[in-house]
């Protein structure tokens, strides 16, 4: 599948264009831009399209990538991001998930894993340490559900709190076509409302 722009925030160039390159070559991407820091991160969705993902790691030279991503999919959502980091705290990762993250991934791991990571989240999946490697987990979860991708999108926002006005506006469709969707993913959950839909899947550990 091909995408259109990535934008990768690292504070170490070389090391940033090389993911660059690599999602260009290597995970069907047109185009991938380079920043170095959190608010470089910030400037460039100020001035360009925001991107369809964002690879950061997670210690950048103005702080950590978590305001980053909370602006990001505050301001800018439905979008992906995925996370690196170097460091084995299982704290990191949890406060990339709570921070609105879709995956989290080792530095240490190899370059199919990080294709694949990038594969899962740019289909609407998850990607930590407690399924990873283990898309086939999560994968898994959306099949026997039955979602579609648009049905994806808007529970991913539905589950970060967003109203039927803002999910519309950001996925371009009607607030009528919003609560249709909404319908049809509470069906295919088997529950009633909003609040059962994200404690169900917040027990098979999905996290928005």
């Amino acid at each position: 599948m091909d995408y259109s722009i990535a934008l990768v925030v690292d504070d170490h160039p070389l090391v940033a264009r090389g993911i660059a390159s690599f999602l260009q070559h290597h995970c069907g991407f047109r185009d991938a831009a380079v920043v170095t820091s959190g608010e470089a991160a910030q400037r460039y969705m100020l001035a360009q399209p925001p991107p369809d993902l964002i690879i950061a790691d997670f210690w950048l030279s103005d702080g950590t990538a978590l305001s980053l991503l909370r602006e990001a999919h505050h301001n800018y959502a439905p979008l992906h991001s995925l996370v690196m980091s170097g460091d084995d705290n299982n704290e990191i990762w949890r406060q990339v998930r709570d921070a609105g993250a879709d995956g989290y991934i080792h530095k240490n791991e190899t370059p199919e894993i990080f294709a694949q990571a990038v594969k899962a989240v740019m289909s609407g999946q998850y990607w930590f340490p407690q399924i990873a490697g283990a898309t086939s987990s999560v994968k898994g979860t959306f099949a026997d559900f039955g979602l579609t991708q648009r049905q994806i999108d808007v529970l991913q926002m539905m589950m970060r709190g967003y109203p039927n006005k803002r999910i519309a506006a950001y996925l371009e469709i009607s607030e009528t076509t919003v609560k249709e969707h909404v319908s049809h993913i509470l069906n295919k959950l088997g529950v009633k409302s909003r609040v059962e839909a994200i404690t169900l899947l917040h027990q098979r550990r999905i996290a928005s």
